[in-house]
């Protein structure tokens, strides 16, 4: 079907997200009920665990650092050159990217803002760094949330006392599950970036031709 081939990739890889997810949700059931069983708690079942703050915080973690990824390179690769990289603009020459929204005349296939012109234009000229940058503070703010809601129930286990969120946010716990996130996010990133000098992957849009010389860039 036509509808699928134009669209396979988006569908696969939402396909791909939720069954990592189911397996992300019934092995974080089981490590979760082992470990209340260890602490001689009550268990729960796997609609309450789906709801609990030790899910959707490592949910949520996990997201944020791939938001925060994204949005930074979007970002980055606006300003910043790899000479040779499949992942970089050419130092040398002006990228389609970097014309201005300027309309033709006769130009009606333009999406609405540019066409609308003045701040409508300016935010769309910047909407998907804008939109990851968004996402990014959402499954930030989301992360600290959950993991605070973890932390309390972990603490609960052990006969601490609970603490507030803005207790948790400046908790050297909550700056670990984020960095240990973030670190791998810049260093994958990194490694497409200079791996795609040298490397190839043919038939891929994030691959240079195969015969192209590792000095091309773009």
């Amino acid at each position: 079907m036509r509808f699928l081939r134009d669209n396979g990739l988006s569908i696969v890889l939402v396909a791909l997200w939720l069954a990592t997810v189911a397996g992300m949700l019934f092995s974080g059931w089981s490590v979760y009920v082992r470990e209340l069983a260890d602490h001689r708690s009550a268990q729960i079942g796997l609609a309450a665990y789906a709801k609990s703050g030790h899910f959707f915080s490592s949910l949520f973690e996990n997201w944020e650092s791939e938001f925060l990824q994204m949005s930074a390179y979007v970002m980055l690769t606006a300003f910043l050159y790899q000479r040779g990289s499949a992942e970089s603009k050419d130092p040398d020459e002006l990228a389609e990217q970097d014309e201005g929204p300027e309309l033709k005349p006769d130009d009606t296939e333009a999406p609405w803002p540019v066409r609308v012109g003045g701040f409508a234009k300016w935010l769309y000229s910047y909407s998907l760094g804008l939109a990851l940058g968004l996402l990014f503070l959402l499954t930030f703010v989301l992360h600290l949330l959950y993991s605070s809601e973890a932390a309390n129930a972990e603490a609960l286990m052990h006969g601490q006392p609970a603490a507030s969120v803005a207790e948790h946010l400046v908790s050297a716990q909550f700056w670990f599950e984020s960095f240990q996130n973030w670190q791998s996010e810049f260093l994958s990133t990194a490694v497409i970036v200079v791996f795609s000098i040298f490397l190839r992957f043919r038939g891929s849009p994030e691959s240079k031709a195969v015969a192209a010389p590792h000095g091309k860039t773009g």
